[in-house]
């Protein structure tokens, strides 16, 4: 999967499912400040993510995670390593 389609297929449900606009949702902006992100909806995050790209997540895989581009990153490097 190219990046490109991880960073539609990310931005459509995190624009659904957080209800935000599409202007919100830039790629170095504050992943956790633009979605006004708490404990749980992590975890909605979290099976969001799984849910659409059949990957595994854990905690420690968002310590680094600040930005949208991280979080692309991270979906990236997830799926490259189960291909």
């Amino acid at each position: 999967m190219s990046r490109d389609e991880i960073i539609d297929i990310t931005n459509k449900f995190l624009v659904e499912e957080f209800e935000v606009d599409t202007e919100v949702v830039q790629a170095e902006a504050n992943l956790k400040d633009s979605l006004d992100l708490d404990s749980l909806d992590y975890v909605d995050l979290v099976v969001i993510i799984e849910s659409n790209f059949g990957i595994k997540l854990e905690s420690k895989d968002f310590t680094d995670v600040n930005t949208f581009n991280d979080l692309y990153d991270l979906i990236g490097s997830k799926l490259h390593a189960i291909a």
